[in-house]
């Protein structure tokens, strides 16, 4: 097994190792997508653009290194039992060898930070530290996944909140050299993304009851019961599809109109005909619904910079 494959957070079996690949390509296409909203011609595509927009993406890639592997380095024991082809879990990887990968991402991503010189990026980078280390540290008043409501905030404040916000106002502000302008683009990708933050947050947990009931993780699929939870975040996504075409219906833009009504009306078909038929009692086909979630979650980076 490659460092790559640490890296990546990435497993051995096909369908994990797509879920854990779209979540690291999510972070790539979403700071990407959300760079997008500030710009308001093609003229603002220079140079400076892209610098600005690769001084964002390449310290939050190191971030995100650092809390997968904190991640798996206090998981080592639970992984065996939910996920035992993971590098630190099946001992493919030292504890040392973790140890060194993630310190070294940390420093490096905080370095960029403070070089950079972008206010909004480095508070992206200090928050993703703080709630990914509460998350996952074995310490007191830490270790957060262990409550249902801490994990899911972690989480949603990560994805929703510091994504859409710190990178908009690093592009807008710092980049592109504008007064801050918070836009319907920005509050739609916010608001959507909360909801499908708290939809991962939950759903991530189902195939790992066992694992989790074993070492007194009380997750909401523990404490609710699998097919409450599954049933609970089609409903919830179904809701946030609906409101996106509502919202793409007031747009006075044709294009955005057509392309935020009829892209959201596809994806909610898909989770639709699609949750009809996953077995709860199958780990391989709850794990490939998951996957599915990730893969809207993705396309949904696509959408948003049409909503205008």
């Amino acid at each position: 097994m490659s460092k790559g494959t640490f890296l990546k957070g990435c497993v051995i079996p096909l369908q994990v190792v797509s879920v854990k690949q779209l979540r690291s390509k999510s972070i790539v296409i979403g700071i990407v997508s959300v760079s997008l909203l500030p710009v308001e011609t093609i003229a603002d595509l220079t140079p400076t653009f892209f610098m600005g927009l690769l001084k964002a993406l390449v310290p939050s890639i190191l971030m995100n290194i650092y809390i997968v592997g904190l991640n798996q380095l206090f998981d080592v024991e639970i992984d065996k039992v939910n996920k035992p082809d993971l590098p630190l879990a099946s001992g493919a990887f030292s504890m040392s060898t973790g140890i060194t990968i993630v310190t070294a991402s940390l420093l490096m991503s905080f370095a960029m930070g403070i070089i950079f010189k972008s206010p909004p990026l480095f508070a992206s980078l200090l928050v993703g530290f703080l709630l990914g280390s509460a998350y996952s540290i074995d310490l007191p008043f830490l270790r957060w996944k262990r409550h249902a409501v801490l994990a899911a905030t972690c989480i949603l404040i990560v994805r929703a909140v510091v994504v859409q916000l710190a990178y908009f106002l690093h592009m807008q502000n710092h980049v592109l050299g504008r007064p801050v302008m918070i836009t319907k683009s920005l509050v739609f990708a916010a608001a959507f993304m909360c909801f499908f933050s708290a939809v991962i947050a939950l759903f991530k947990d189902i195939p790992d009851v066992d694992g989790d009931k074993e070492f007194g993780i009380q997750s909401f699929s523990v404490r609710l019961g699998q097919e409450r939870v599954f049933w609970l975040c089609v409903n919830m996504l179904t809701l946030a599809y609906g409101a996106a075409v509502v919202i793409g219906a007031s747009s006075s833009f044709l294009p955005s109109k057509l392309v935020t009504i009829l892209g959201h009306l596809a994806l909610a078909s898909s989770l639709l005909v699609r949750a009809q038929s996953v077995d709860l009692a199958s780990k391989a086909s709850v794990t490939s619904f998951y996957m599915l979630i990730w893969k809207l979650f993705y396309a949904e980076y696509f959408l948003i910079p049409f909503v205008r």
